[in-house]
């Protein structure tokens, strides 16, 4: 892993200090360049991140209902081809968020299982 330093303003530098053990993550989501409503579920799971949650509070973490009836919408539309190609790229991000969350929740579950959490 690449230490990375950079200089924040002091307000900055606070918050982010205060989030230091998410950073990575709320930063690779960030990244994403999401271009669909799949940047809405992005954007609550990083403002979920920034409030600084305990290990176990992210491994307990759901989308809002909102989100996952729009997730399963967009899976059963998959299903009967009847996605628009709109659709099918907001598919294709949610998946993408979906998989670095998941990996987050295994980095996490092995930290806490090893007693690290």
């Amino acid at each position: 892993m690449i230490q990375v330093t950079i200089q924040l303003p002091d307000n900055l530098a606070k918050k982010v200090q205060s989030m230091h053990q998410w950073m990575p993550s709320i930063l690779e989501i960030s990244l994403l360049g999401l271009r669909t409503e799949a940047a809405a579920t992005a954007a609550d799971l990083i403002g979920f991140l920034c409030s600084n949650p305990s290990p176990q509070e992210v491994m307990d973490y759901h989308v809002s209902e909102e989100r996952q009836n729009r997730l399963e919408r967009l899976l059963t539309l998959s299903g009967t081809g009847l996605l628009s190609s709109k659709e099918q790229q907001e598919l294709d991000e949610l998946e993408e968020v979906e998989h670095l969350f998941v990996m987050l929740k295994a980095e996490i579950s092995s930290k806490l299982a090893a007693g690290k959490g």
